[in-house]
């Protein structure tokens, strides 16, 4: 088949709420599809329905239902640690058969917080301060779901609250309420959105003219390194000669002081470049960043099935058409 290529993923780091990682041998349409899935079609849980049955907080019933929707739901399969792809063991809502919800297509939240019961649990000289209700409160009724308090311990470290802060309880006040989460995908709600970042970015491609080089002085060569602030280049201490630095891939942003110094170093306008930095058209680093719904390894795991689901479903209308 012409023009046939056989796209690979190289992770380059790592963790459950953060990743970075190269696709190669493919083209930018490709490596825009990924991104795109990954923010827009990737299914996560979120709390869309609220039922309140007492609130005498400061904030009204709107203004907290929208806080727990944006609150991540995290899905854990039985025996596993990480935050996976829910599409498996929910449906969505609109294509359950069930009348209103039922825990094939759902699953239910119940927060229950009263100011003076809880001020008499704690010690003496806290009970002049108010009671922040956290997603600690949600109490889930599918062990396999949660609320993500954290991204990870080091945020939990430091955080000052047990999770995410919902709202400030002051004396005589409570908060009784029932949520609802469903599954869905981030083109409809953003609240469904699996992560905070997702970027990429060209891969850059140094190439240093030797012959051009070869017309420096040493102090000029030295001034080519100090130009970049990256510092994409060095200069060899034994040769003398200009090279490439060993992870200018992953430093090379800005070059534009770069191309402006070799151009008042040139003898002539027309002369080729000392040094140029170009973009790959076949090869991107990505970043990966989640809001905790998911683990960073698991969204682009669903990512590449929702494209695969895609394309199949693609190729199974154009036989169909076929057969017209």
């Amino acid at each position: 088949m012409p023009h046939q290529r056989f796209p690979k993923v190289q992770i380059l780091d790592l963790a459950p709420h953060e990743m970075r990682f190269i696709l190669s041998d493919t083209d930018t349409s490709m490596a825009n599809t990924v991104r795109r899935i990954m923010i827009a079609e990737v299914p996560t849980l979120a709390i869309d329905l609220v039922e309140f049955h007492d609130n005498s907080t400061v904030l009204n019933d709107e203004y907290i239902a929208h806080r727990l929707g944006l609150i991540p739901i995290r899905y854990q399969a039985q025996n596993s640690l990480k935050g996976g792809d829910c599409n498996g063991a929910f449906l969505p809502h609109q294509e359950c058969v069930c009348y209103e919800r039922c825990p094939r297509c759902s699953v239910e939240f119940e927060v229950e917080v009263d100011y003076d019961k809880e001020n008499a649990k704690r010690p003496e000289g806290e009970r002049d301060m108010p009671i922040t209700v956290t997603s600690r409160d949600l109490l889930s009724n599918n062990s396999q779901v949660m609320p993500a308090h954290f991204l990870s311990e080091e945020e939990a470290d430091e955080a000052h609250d047990e999770g995410i802060s919902i709202v400030k309880m002051g004396p005589g006040q409570k908060l009784k309420l029932k949520a609802v989460a469903r599954m869905g995908i981030s083109k409809e709600h953003a609240k469904w959105c699996p992560v905070a970042v997702a970027t990429y970015r060209f891969w850059p491609v140094v190439t240093i003219n030797e012959e051009q080089c070869a017309t420096l002085t040493l102090e000029q060569k030295q001034e080519l390194v100090d130009a970049c602030p990256d510092r994409i280049i060095e200069l060899d201490e034994v040769t003398g000669k200009l090279v490439e630095a060993e992870n200018s891939w992953d430093i090379a942003t800005f070059t534009e002081d770069l191309s402006n110094t070799q151009r008042a170093m040139k003898q002539r306008p027309e002369d080729d470049d000392f040094v140029t930095v170009e973009q790959a058209t076949d090869r991107f680093i990505f970043h990966v960043e989640t809001t905790g719904a998911m683990d960073a390894e698991e969204i682009l795991m669903s990512a590449l099935r929702v494209l695969k689901d895609r394309l199949n479903y693609l190729a199974q209308e154009v036989e169909n058409l076929k057969d017209l």
